[in-house]
């Protein structure tokens, strides 16, 4: 059993020390509406734009179906369609409705999802203990600056800073 949590250990390293070659965020992360280019939001709920590809279309329905839910630790992952999400459950609960995933991950797994650097359409933002994600420009986030409350579309910018940013291949 030592052995095993060994090389677990190990293997986290190497994971964790591989970030120093991922594209790191250097500025906050904020909310610009552009007319056709990015998502709007109308008393809570994401609208895609009409051009977007069918995934970001599904991302931001699956986006719209988090509205409201509680933050919950572990919640999306034993339970894949929960009463409440956490932020790994919440990213990983929009990228496998929309087509662009399978299963679930820890916050931690999101440093190896995808291809490196910010996507067209959808990019993940993951650090050590928290990942969130913006789609069609547009943070879905369970909390920043008011705590955990859940997943919630959130206009407002929050520092991207020491975030890894990782996207879906094509998007």
């Amino acid at each position: 059993m030592k052995a095993w949590h060994m090389i677990a250990a190990l293997l986290t390293g190497v994971l964790l020390s591989s970030c120093g070659s991922q594209v790191k965020a250097k500025h906050e992360v904020a909310y610009r509406f552009e007319s056709g280019q990015t998502a709007k939001l109308i008393n809570g709920l994401a609208y895609a734009p009409p051009g977007a590809p069918e995934a970001v279309k599904r991302a931001i329905q699956a986006g719209n179906r988090l509205q409201n839910k509680p933050y919950k630790w572990g919640g999306g992952h034993a339970v894949l369609n929960d009463t409440g999400y956490d932020c790994s459950g919440s990213v990983s609960y929009v990228l496998r409705e929309a087509g662009l995933m399978q299963g679930q991950r820890p916050s931690r797994g999101f440093f190896t999802y995808g291809e490196k650097g910010a996507g067209e359409w959808i990019t993940v933002y993951v650090r050590d203990g928290h990942v969130f994600m913006t789609v069609a420009g547009l943070r879905l986030d369970t909390g920043y600056g008011g705590g955990r409350t859940g997943p919630r579309w959130r206009p407002m910018p929050r520092p991207g800073h020491g975030h890894v940013m990782r996207h879906p291949a094509g998007y």
